[in-house]
């Protein structure tokens, strides 16, 4: 009882996490040969609604792009991206699930739900302008010491710092 409430119910340290995740993508890295990506899943996941209506995203330039291009046997909803992305929300889930801590929290007010929806669309549009997100900047371009992941990494901070501060003046 003494290990699962340590390993499930606590917060791990920090330090802990950072060990964990960085061996969990060491993990991804061999097995799927590819970093860790988020936004780009949620966008072959637009783009695959987007052909369930009709509407053909192979032929848009995004999509034939050699990056971009799904494998052989590939479809907008069953591919490596899409598998990664399932698993990172599911096990999400299980972990707050198993901390006893999932609770559906009440908006405050209708100002909160829309500056949430306009930061949303912000955020994706601006994964998409700079090629990806936080998560992709995180754990595959500081670990590889590229100079845009560093840039990333500061402004990311500085513009945390500032939003929390619009944050708790303006919005909560």
């Amino acid at each position: 009882m003494e290990l699962k409430n340590k390993v499930f119910k606590k917060p791990w340290p920090y330090w802990v996490g950072g060990i964990v995740l960085g061996l969990l993508n060491i993990l991804l890295l061999f097995t799927t040969g590819a970093a860790w990506k988020v936004t780009t899943s949620f966008l072959y996941l637009g783009a695959g609604f987007l052909e369930i209506i009709g509407v053909n995203p192979s032929e848009w330039h995004y999509f034939s792009a050699y990056d971009n291009q799904l494998k052989h046997g590939e479809t907008y909803f069953n591919n490596s991206l899409i598998l990664m992305s399932a698993a990172m929300v599911l096990g999400s889930l299980l972990s707050v699930l198993l901390a006893s801590q999932f609770k559906f929290k009440k908006l405050k007010n209708k100002k909160q739900f829309v500056f949430a929806l306009i930061g949303g669309i912000l955020m994706g549009y601006g994964t998409r302008l700079s090629f990806g997100c936080n998560i992709g900047a995180y754990f595959s371009a500081i670990p590889s010491l590229s100079l845009h992941g560093w840039v990333f990494g500061i402004f990311m901070f500085v513009g945390a710092w500032i939003g929390s501060k619009i944050l708790f003046k303006y919005i909560l």
